[in-house]
């Protein structure tokens, strides 16, 4: 059996999107261990039909890390036979350069030669593939339009991660509001809390602690009109037991950021909310999700022509993309 190590990208949602990548190498017989930093890592906990083992890479985000590097290349030298090297980074490549792995497979990327031995071409500007094919094309097979992510939780694990946070199956909706990119792909707080107004079910808050403000807000607004129908877990819950959250509820409103496509691998019913980025390149693959996106609708006036801008921060300052979706948009589509 070929033993392969899989060097995995460091965002959630990117996390998600290589798993049919690890599916197509599994079936073709090859043993599979995931190389990811800490906050990714219980993604692929959550692929145990795919991923033999996990190893939490020692890094920090952002620095070369050079000692740790090596350390680590040291300790899993003549344990592999072949590496996927998924981020396009130079210093990803390093590991498995270090580690002495015959054959490592990776887009070319940031001038990666001799690191890489089989280097795919950059897709030109304008003309990358979705993220998924993107990364199911790493395999070398063909036919990969239709690939599909899935995970999949222990339901004892996840009984016991609900019981912790006073949740029932079913018995709440789970709001993702943040946007690790920047504001122009958030939602506005208000319509979250009008929203989480109208619904029969409580709501649930899941984000970073970089998010803890914005859920904060939104909780404050709901309770006060309604008490106990928000319940914010953002920077309270680690990530296996948000997974664990997102898998058991009723629905999920999320803005297009890494716990939407975590949804969607569960095939959770959801509602996909984009602004500045564009569906066509990371859409939710899931049959129950519902995307709205102004961009594409053409009773829109005036059209937004300034869309998707990929930008961090609206350029021209309004945002209108995502302040003129309402809450009463969102509404019909969660609850039926």
């Amino acid at each position: 059996m070929t033993r392969s190590l899989v060097i995995a990208p460091q965002w959630i949602g990117d996390a998600v999107m290589t798993e049919p990548l690890l599916r197509r190498l599994r079936a073709r017989g090859e043993s599979l261990t995931v190389g990811a930093l800490p906050w990714v890592a219980p993604v692929y906990r959550a692929m145990p039909e795919v991923v033999d083992a996990v190893i939490e890479l020692p890094f920090a985000h952002g620095g070369l890390q050079w000692k740790e590097r090596r350390s680590l290349a040291r300790a899993l030298r003549g344990q592999f036979d072949v590496a996927y090297v998924c981020p396009n980074s130079f210093k990803s490549a390093l590991l498995p350069w270090w580690a002495g792995i015959p054959k490592r497979v990776g887009y070319h990327g940031e001038s990666r030669y001799g690191v890489l031995n089989q280097r795919l071409p950059n897709p030109p500007d304008g003309h990358r593939p979705p993220m998924v094919a993107f990364y199911s094309a790493l395999s070398g097979e063909t036919g990969t339009a239709q690939d599909r992510p899935q995970l999949q939780l222990d339901p004892i694990k996840v009984d016991a991660a609900l019981a912790g946070m006073h949740l029932q199956r079913q018995g709440y909706y789970v709001f993702a509001p943040g946007a690790e990119y920047g504001p122009a792909k958030r939602w506005p707080a208000r319509h979250f809390a009008v929203l989480a107004e109208q619904l029969n079910l409580p709501v649930v808050l899941l984000g970073s602690s970089k998010e803890s403000a914005l859920c904060a807000e939104i909780t404050r607004t709901v309770n006060a009109a309604q008490p106990g129908q928000c319940l914010d877990w953002s920077g309270r819950t680690s990530l296996d037991h948000a997974l664990a959250a997102i898998s058991a509820s009723k629905a999920m409103v999320s803005n297009d950021s890494g716990l939407m496509h975590v949804a969607a691998a569960f095939g959770l019913p959801q509602v996909a909310l984009f602004g500045s980025s564009s569906p066509l390149h990371t859409p939710p693959l899931n049959p129950q999700a519902h995307v709205i996106w102004l961009k594409n609708d053409p009773g829109y006036v005036p059209a937004l022509d300034c869309a998707p801008c990929f930008e961090r921060e609206c350029p021209l300052g309004h945002t209108r993309c995502l302040v003129d979706l309402t809450p009463d948009d969102v509404l019909h589509l969660v609850q039926p």
